[in-house]
């Protein structure tokens, strides 16, 4: 099947869902799981298979700028689907799906120098998996940080909107991004022990800056969770220190990779 005709698919898809998502939101319909989770099913299979056509290339993949950002857009859909099964996580749907479509039509048509990983690489691949995981799920921590953020200055205010009697209570809003957290620092450190172990030059492999500022949002999220567990930190604190974790972890992933193959034409 064509890359125009996959594309086509699973954007329609992807705006077939959102717009379900938003009329749940906002009481037009009432919440149906099996069909959302159907149209959701069949959007990834169509970015899934456009992911086939144009990042896995022959003799490896192509983890250009907007190439990675279909991966980890898809990535971060499917393990949305999977936690909507058991987790209040429906609000989320209205960040990811536009998301998701916005990544299609940008590696659509844009242009960017090739960065390609040899498909016989298992070690680089085992700490991209890695560090693909990891993205996608501080992406789901980020959405969730914000609504949490909107949640907690809107509750203070005593600013009863739609958006406040639609989220879940705030102690499962925080409840599910400590979640996501702990679960995006241990495949974070996870990648960046498989990056030392299977990455021979980092300065000549352009990724010292890469390296730098993962590190650094490893430490936020280090002290985020230490101070959850010894000072009691949630709410608004929670949501700031999430974010900024997140803020360097973006650095380090497409601040390296936008100076690279936009502003540097280098590809790999």
């Amino acid at each position: 099947m064509g890359t125009l005709i996959l594309a086509v698919i699973a954007l329609f898809l992807y705006s077939v869902g959102t717009a379900l998502h938003a009329l749940h939101f906002r009481g037009r319909v009432q919440s149906n799981l099996a069909i959302t989770t159907l149209i959701g099913v069949l959007a990834l299979v169509g970015h899934g298979l456009l992911i086939a056509q144009t990042v896995h290339l022959d003799g490896g993949f192509d983890l250009s700028f907007f190439k990675s950002s279909v991966l980890i857009s898809w990535l971060v859909t499917f393990l949305l689907l999977g936690l909507n099964l058991t987790k209040p996580v429906s609000s989320l749907f209205l960040a990811a799906y536009p998301m998701a479509a916005l990544t299609i039509v940008m590696a659509l048509i844009t242009h960017a120098p090739s960065r390609l990983v040899p498909d016989q690489s298992y070690g680089m691949l085992s700490h991209i998996a890695l560090s693909v995981t990891a993205y996608s799920l501080f992406t789901l921590a980020a959405i969730q940080a914000i609504l949490l953020y909107i949640q907690n200055r809107q509750l203070k205010r005593n600013y009863n909107s739609l958006l406040v009697r639609n989220l879940p209570p705030l102690q499962t809003m925080e409840s599910l991004l400590f979640e996501l957290v702990w679960a995006g620092v241990v495949l974070l450190v996870l990648a960046i022990v498989t990056g030392a172990l299977f990455i021979e030059d980092l300065f000549a492999q352009d990724l010292a800056h890469k390296t730098l500022f993962s590190l650094l949002s490893l430490l936020v999220f280090v002290a985020l969770l230490a101070g959850r567990y010894t000072k009691g930190w949630r709410g608004l604190t929670a949501s700031r220190w999430t974010l900024a974790g997140c803020a360097l972890l973006m650095l380090a992933f497409y601040g390296s990779k936008f100076v690279l193959e936009f502003i540097f034409q280098k590809g790999a």
